[in-house]
C-alpha cells in the first residue's frame, strides 16, 4: 500500500497528469532521472534513491504505445534495464562505437498482428481438389 505522503511527493515531482497516467499504466507513480529514448519513442528512467524504490526495480521503461509488449525494447536497452550493462546506451561509449552502420533497426515481434510472417507455397500440389460439374436442368450428359 502506498502512503499518502509518497503519493503527494510523487504528484509534486511528476505533475498531476503524469502521475495519473502512471497510475493507469503501471499502478504506481515513479520519478527519476531521464536516461534516454529509443527509436520507438520509449523513454527510460532510473532512480537510485534507495528509500523510494525496491532494489532491482530502480530502472524502468515508459512505453510510447498504448498496446505495449516487451519486444518493443531494443537489445541495448534490454541489457541496461536487466542490469547486464552498468551504463545506459546513451552514455556507454562501447555500445555507441560497436553499432555497425549495416545493422538494421530493431523490429518488434509482430506475432499475432497483421504484420506477422506467413509462409506460402510456390510448388504445384500433388493432388487437386475435385470440382463437381453441374449442368443446368433439362440438359443431359453427353
Amino acid at each position: 500500500m502506498v502512503s499518502l505522503a509518497r503519493t503527494i511527493r510523487s504528484i509534486r515531482r511528476v505533475g498531476l497528469r503524469e502521475w495519473w497516467r502512471q497510475m493507469q499504466y503501471i499502478g504506481d507513480a515513479k520519478s527519476g532521472r531521464f536516461v534516454g529514448q529509443d527509436q520507438f519513442g520509449n523513454r527510460y528512467f532510473e532512480n537510485l534513491n534507495a528509500e523510494e524504490e525496491v532494489p532491482g526495480r530502480h530502472r524502468w521503461v515508459d512505453y510510447a504505445q498504448h498496446d505495449y509488449n516487451a519486444t518493443q525494447v531494443p537489445p541495448e536497452w534490454h541489457s541496461w534495464i536487466h542490469h547486464i550493462r552498468k551504463d545506459p546506451p546513451t552514455e556507454d561509449r562501447i555500445v555507441q562505437n560497436l553499432s555497425p552502420p549495416w545493422k538494421a533497426p530493431w523490429v518488434e515481434n509482430l506475432t499475432g498482428t497483421r504484420g506477422a510472417f506467413r509462409t506460402y507455397n510456390t510448388t504445384k500440389p500433388k493432388y487437386e481438389a475435385w470440382e463437381p460439374k453441374s449442368l443446368p436442368r433439362g440438359e443431359s450428359h453427353p
